[in-house]
C-alpha cells in the first residue's frame, strides 16, 4: 500500500469532510454483518485505529483472513478506519460500530470505555498492559540533513520548519509534544524553562494537521518544513518509500510509545462476533503477525522477533509515562484538557505575534 497517494483529502478542510464521509461510510458497511451473517457464511469485522497503522493493519488482516480460511474453512473479510488517534476513539464512542479498536493513547482507549462500549477490566487486558506492539518518536529530515538537526534544543533554532500533528487532536500530536517535555525533564529543568522551550519549539511549527499522515503529506509531498516528529514506523516506511530522499535521526531520548489495542465488548456481543474479535486480536501476537509489526516499522512485542530485526531498531533511550505525571489520564487533562499546558504555550506564541 502506497501512502502518499491523494494527499490533498487528508490536510484543512478536507480531512474534516472527509473524515465525516468515511466515518458515515463505514458505519452502514459494518453494519451490513448484522444483517447478512443469518444467510451468510462470509464473517466480517470493522477495526478502527489511528493513521499510522494503515498499512501494517492492512497485512495482518490479509495474513488473519488467509489463516482463518486454512483452519475454519470459511472466508472473513476485516474492514478498516483510519485517522487522528482522538478523532478516532471519538467516531466508536458516537457510535462507529469498531469489533476492534486500536489507539496512539491509552486515554483514547479509556474514552470508549467510559461509554461503556469495553468490559470493567478492559485496562488489565493483554492488548493494553501488554500491545503487541511499540514505537518511539524521532525526528524525519531531509537527505542529508541539511539544518544538521541532531536533538531536541536543535529545533528551536530560528529558521528551522517543525512539521508536528495538533496535539489537542492527534496522537502523534501529543506523544511529540510529551517527548520534548520529557527531554527538558530528563535533563533537570524546571517548569517555567521546559515551557519556554516548548513555546520556542511550536513557534516554529508552520502547519498543525490533524494527524500523523496528514502531517507526512505537508513534509514529503509538499516539501513544507526541515524535520517532521514522527512515530519510528512511519519515519522507517517514510525512508524506503522516499527512495533516499529522507532520513532519520534519533533524538538522544523519547517516549516510550506502546498502542494499546483492544476487542470492544459491547459492539461484539451485540453484533455476535466476539469469538472472531478474540481470535482475530490474539493473532497480533504470533510469529507470523510479529514478524508484520516488525516489518513493517513497529518494534514487535516478541523479543526472539525482535532480536531478528535488532538491526533495524536501534537501541534508544525511552521514558514511560510517570516521567511527566502520575497516569495518562492525568497527562491528558494537565498537558491537553481545556485550557491546559499546550493551550497556554500556544497562547503564549500568539501573544509574541501581536507584540
Amino acid at each position: 500500500m502506497k501512502r502518499f497517494d491523494l494527499g490533498f483529502m487528508f490536510s484543512g478542510k478536507n480531512a474534516s469532510v472527509l473524515g465525516g464521509v468515511i466515518a458515515f461510510v463505514l458505519v452502514f458497511i459494518a453494519i451490513q454483518p448484522i444483517q447478512k451473517r443469518s444467510n451468510s457464511n462470509n464473517l466480517e469485522l470493522l477495526h478502527v485505529s489511528f493513521d499510522p497503522t494503515r498499512e501494517v493493519i492492512h497485512e495482518i488482516n490479509e495474513a488473519f483472513a488467509k489463516d482463518w480460511q486454512k483452519f475454519n474453512n470459511g472466508k472473513v473479510q476485516i474492514y478498516q478506519s483510519h485517522g487522528g488517534s482522538g478523532s478516532q476513539a471519538r467516531s466508536v464512542a458516537d457510535g462507529l460500530p469498531a469489533d476492534i479498536a486500536s489507539f496512539a493513547l491509552f486515554t483514547d482507549m479509556e474514552s470508549i470505555a467510559k461509554k461503556k462500549l469495553l468490559h470493567p477490566s478492559w485496562s488489565k487486558s493483554k492488548g493494553v498492559m501488554a500491545p503487541p506492539w511499540n514505537t518511539a518518536i524521532v525526528f524525519l529530515v531531509r537527505k542529508g540533513n541539511p539544518k544538521n538537526l541532531r536533538d531536541w534544543p536543535d529545533l528551536i533554532q530560528q529558521g528551522v520548519g517543525v512539521i508536528a500533528p495538533n496535539p489537542k487532536i492527534s496522537g502523534n500530536g501529543r506523544l511529540a509534544f510529551l517527548s520534548a517535555w520529557g527531554y527538558m525533564l530528563d535533563k533537570g529543568h524546571d517548569d517555567f524553562e521546559t515551557r519556554a522551550f516548548l513555546k520556542n519549539i511550536y513557534k516554529n511549527v508552520p502547519v498543525m494537521d490533524a494527524s500523523a499522515r496528514a502531517s507526512q503529506v505537508t513534509f514529503y509531498q509538499k516539501k513544507i518544513g526541515d524535520v517532521q516528529l514522527a512515530f519510528e514506523s512511519e519515519a522507517l516506511m517514510a525512508v524506503k518509500e522516499s527512495e533516499g530522499q529522507l532520513d532519520i535521526v534519533y533524538p538522544s531520548i523519547s517516549i516510550k510509545i506502546e498502542p494499546p489495542i483492544a476487542v470492544v465488548d459491547s459492539n461484539v456481543d451485540s453484533k455476535d462476533t466476539r469469538l472472531l474479535a478474540e481470535n482475530y486480536l490474539n493473532f497480533f501476537y504470533g510469529l507470523e503477525a510479529q514478524r508484520i509489526i516488525a516489518k513493517n516499522g513497529y518494534r514487535p512485542f516478541d523479543v526472539s522477533i525482535l532480536r531478528e530485526f535488532e538491526s533495524k531498531f536501534p537501541p534508544m533511550k525511552l521514558f514511560d509515562i510517570s516521567l511527566v505525571g502520575n497516569s495518562w489520564t492525568e497527562v491528558q487533562s494537565v498537558f491537553f484538557g481545556e485550557d491546559g499546558v499546550f493551550d497556554q504555550v500556544f497562547k503564549a506564541i500568539r501573544n509574541d505575534g501581536k507584540n
